[in-house]
C-alpha cells in the first residue's frame, strides 16, 4: 500500500464510520424516542430518507476506495477511473434527490417544533451532495480528456 493514498483511505474510513454508527445506534434511538408522539410519522419518514440515502453513500465511498486502489496500481488514467467517478456522481445526485423528496418532512417537523433551523439541515445535505456531484462530473470530464490525450500520445511515435 502506497503512503500517498494511505491517508485518503483512512479518511474514507473515518467518513464512513460515524455514518455507520448513526445508522446502527443513533437513528434507532431517535425512532424509539419518537414512538407514540404526534409527529412520529414525520420522524419515521425522515429516518427512512436517511436510511435510504446510506445506500448510495456507501456505494460512493466504495467507488472512492476503488479509485484510490487504481491510483495505487498506476491505473489512474483508465476507463475504470472514469466509471468510478460516474458512479460517484450518480450516487451524489440520488442522495440529493432523496433529501429533496424528504424536505417537506423537514418542513413539517420545523413547523411543529418551531425550529426553522431543521430546514437548513436538510438543505445542507442537498447542496453538499450537489457539490460532490458537480465536482465528480468535472473530474470525470477532465479524466476523459486526459485519457484521450494519453492515447493520442501513445499512438504518436
Amino acid at each position: 500500500m502506497k503512503r500517498e493514498t494511505l491517508f485518503l483511505k483512512i479518511a474514507l474510513f473515518l467518513i464512513g464510520a460515524p455514518i455507520a454508527a448513526l445508522c446502527l445506534i443513533g437513528l434507532p434511538l431517535i425512532a424509539m424516542e419518537a414512538a407514540g408522539s404526534k409527529v412520529a410519522y414525520v420522524v419515521y419518514g425522515m429516518l427512512a430518507v436517511m436510511y435510504a440515502s446510506a445506500i448510495p453513500f456507501y456505494t460512493a465511498l466504495f467507488q472512492a476506495f476503488k479509485l484510490l486502489m487504481l491510483i495505487d496500481s498506476n491505473n489512474a488514467f483508465s476507463g475504470a477511473s472514469v466509471k468510478a467517478l460516474k458512479v460517484i456522481k450518480k450516487c451524489a445526485i440520488v442522495i440529493s434527490l432523496f433529501y429533496v423528496a424528504g424536505l417537506p418532512l423537514f418542513y413539517v417537523l420545523a413547523e411543529v417544533d418551531d425550529a426553522p433551523g431543521i430546514i437548513v439541515i436538510g438543505l445542507i445535505f442537498i447542496f453538499g451532495s450537489a457539490v460532490i456531484a458537480v465536482f465528480a462530473a468535472v473530474l470525470q470530464k477532465l479524466l476523459n480528456n486526459a485519457i484521450e490525450i494519453k492515447s493520442e500520445n501513445d499512438l504518436t511515435v
